[in-house]
């Protein structure tokens, strides 16, 4: 953007005209400009100055707009919820609230946008997305059908029904309404960022890569998408470009923990003793296995068979097998699809942690006998000086001993997410160093 370019952002805040649907595009250009640091001072100075007094309450409209914009949503509803004569305010307050997963709330403020006047069917449609969001899927169902003749054109709608098909269990009908958003709007983030994540869970790297940075090009800005986008980076070794992401994160979040702990290992990279990454990496594997499976889009019927065999996290998915999976009632093999690429999306697989339940030492092939009382067996893998990409996908995989190592085959490593020929050869290396070799080498 050249300096004639520039916005008058304090002007764009303080203008004395209601807020509209203009206001909001101007507000969308400059989050997603080089003004945005100035925006987003801007906005705090005037939410200070309302909440003082110094300036017209009437300005509340513009500063909750600017904040859901921003990606502040809590903020935005403070601001926002002290409105109710504006139809733009009350759909932005409405949308706010969806972030924040108030769905009652949301759903009675899209109903009051429409009777202000805010587009009807856009209002329709959102309100479709909190029955679905609380798993009344064939209610949502109903509403997009009442108004397909008129919404059938909008990529909101084939979003909507993108989101219905997945969580019935229908992923690639659901992303063919996805790529036909997008067709229609290619700056539909939102549906940019379930098409991503498609491809991220296929392996498709550089695909969700493109796909996560177009979603990110205009705003409200997904926090999931810049996180994934981060990691992602990371993978690829471009750590420069995964800490701006991380960075970005807590600009809008300053206590969100997982960004904090990627920028903290990536920072510490050069210089870090590497027991403490192995501390850093077991306690992020903790984490992400103490995640509830209802953190994740799956569709009713799986998570109601989940809720009914008492598995509640992504840890004691890992900690049964497929057969018992698919022994439940009601649980079938689309369920189990479904499943295994929630997973695979993070580097895990069903059963993976089987042994850990049934009380046994390991998951695969025991050691053979001359290395089975060996002490090298019980060294941290840290022994090996790896390299930063061949560490993380030992972390991927859980393996913290060389024992652990050394009971696993090289087409066993090879089957995980991102572990390519190159590190196989320099483990396989680092481990003739030492007299040693993997499992049916």
């Amino acid at each position: 953007m050249s300096v004639d370019e520039l916005f008058d952002v304090n002007k764009v805040l303080k203008s004395s005209d209601g807020v509209g649907y203009s206001d909001v595009e101007q507000l969308s250009e400059i989050v997603c400009s080089d003004q945005v640091s100035e925006l987003r001072s801007e906005v705090q100075t005037l939410v200070n100055e309302i909440s003082e007094g110094q300036t017209s309450a009437a300005l509340n409209p513009r500063a909750g707009i600017a904040l859901h914009l921003l990606g502040q949503h809590n903020d935005a509803v403070l601001q926002l919820e002290k409105v109710n004569d504006n139809a733009t305010a009350s759909f932005y307050h409405a949308v706010s609230l969806m972030a924040l997963k108030r769905y009652t709330e949301a759903d009675a403020q899209l109903e009051a946008a429409a009777k202000l006047g805010y587009d009807s069917i856009e209002c329709s449609l959102r309100r479709a997305e909190t029955l679905r969001l609380v798993g009344k899927l064939d209610e949502a169902e109903a509403i997009l059908s009442s108004i397909a003749k008129d919404a059938a054109g909008r990529a909101e709608y084939s979003f909507q029904m993108g989101c219905i098909r997945s969580d019935r269990g229908d992923l690639y009908g659901a992303i063919e309404y996805f790529e036909r958003a997008v067709d229609m709007d290619p700056r539909h983030s939102r549906a940019i960022f379930r098409l991503a994540g498609e491809n991220a869970s296929r392996g498709n790297d550089e695909d969700a890569i493109r796909l996560y940075e177009q979603s990110l090009s205009s705003p409200p800005f997904y926090l999931g998408a810049i996180l994934n986008l981060g990691l992602l980076y990371e993978d690829m070794e471009n750590y420069p470009a995964a800490a701006f992401c991380f960075r970005r994160i807590l600009e809008a979040d300053p206590l969100n923990e997982m960004a904090a702990m990627y920028l903290k290992d990536i920072e510490a990279a050069d210089n870090m003793y590497y027991d403490e990454e192995t501390a850093r990496n077991e306690a992020r594997m903790k984490q992400l296995l103490d995640r509830p499976v209802t953190d994740f889009e799956l569709s009713v019927r799986s998570r109601n068979c989940l809720h009914a065999m008492d598995i509640h996290t992504l840890g004691d998915l890992t900690r049964v097998s497929e057969n018992d999976l698919l022994a439940g009632k009601n649980f079938g093999q689309t369920s189990l699809d479904e499943i295994r690429e929630m997973l695979t999306s993070f580097g895990l697989h069903i059963g993976q942690n089987l042994h850990e339940a049934l009380g046994q030492e390991g998951g695969y092939a025991a050691l053979p006998p001359e290395l089975a009382d060996n002490p090298v067996t019980e060294k941290p893998i840290s022994d090996l000086g790896l390299s930063v990409r061949s560490r993380k996908c030992m972390s991927r995989l859980g393996i913290g001993t060389m024992g652990e190592l050394l009971r696993r085959s090289p087409d066993e490593l090879l089957a995980s997410r991102n572990f390519g020929v190159t590190s196989l050869n320099e483990i396989r290396e680092k481990l003739g160093e030492m007299s040693l070799k993997l499992r049916n080498d």
